[in-house]
């Protein structure tokens, strides 16, 4: 889980802190992951269990493969954007995070947006990656566009009511926290870090974890292209 301090906009000056923490309810056992400012590493990857049984891919195969979250949001056009039905018989990537998250959110989205760009237009067009803000106070639509472009101009950003955002995310088993501002101003942010992978039939069957390297994206990804199964 990514828990960052980040101050508004207006004022960008300070350390910023994250907390690593398990999710909760997953068919896996998450160990606590962290990652911060001021040189502070990462405490390395978490240790989740899998099933028995040979799967070629190199995420994580859940147990439990969850149902794709029934969310109605804002694309970044302004537009509803129906998850659910939007991304229907597709792969799918989910992550939940904020624009002014200093590491984990787009770190995590530059390696999926690298990896991205190593299938051919046909794959590409095949996989949809989807990311929810956890902050759509500050993350708006504009700001939302202009983040993602930088990492993959085909991601779907969709932000709007955190409610929606955090009964979303809790099928999932994945924590999302309401902001808190702090006394000196600066807002904290808490969210879960990890990616889910949805296969065409709408479930979720793989989880990709904060310290995931872009090569396990890269030849994952090809894979659920195919929709192959995990």
């Amino acid at each position: 889980m990514s828990r960052t301090t980040t101050r508004p906009r207006a004022a960008r000056h300070g350390a910023p802190r994250l907390l690593g923490a398990a999710a909760v309810g997953l068919a896996a056992a998450l160990a606590l992951t962290a990652c911060g400012s001021g040189g502070q590493a990462p405490a390395g990857p978490a240790k989740v269990s899998k099933e028995a049984k040979d799967t070629p891919y190199e995420g994580t195969v859940l147990s439990k493969h969850f149902d794709k979250p029934d969310l109605v949001l804002n694309d970044t056009d302004g537009r509803p954007y129906d998850l659910r039905k939007q991304t229907a018989g597709r792969s799918t990537l989910l992550f939940f995070g904020y624009t002014s998250c200093p590491d984990v959110c787009p770190t995590t989205m530059g390696d999926i947006g690298v990896a991205m760009q190593k299938l051919t237009p046909e794959q590409q067009q095949k996989v949809d990656v989807v990311f929810v803000s956890t902050d759509p106070q500050r993350d708006t639509p504009q700001v939302l566009r202009t983040w993602l472009d930088s990492m993959g101009k085909n991601f779907i950003g969709l932000t709007g009511d955190l409610d929606k955002v955090k009964a979303a995310a809790k099928t999932l088993g994945i924590l999302v926290e309401d902001p808190v501002v702090n006394k000196d101003g600066s807002v904290t942010s808490t969210h879960g870090a990890q990616v889910l992978a949805f296969l065409p039939d709408d479930k979720a069957h793989l989880l990709y974890l904060s310290a995931t390297s872009v090569q396990t994206y890269q030849h994952d990804l090809p894979l659920l292209a195919q929709g192959v199964q995990a």
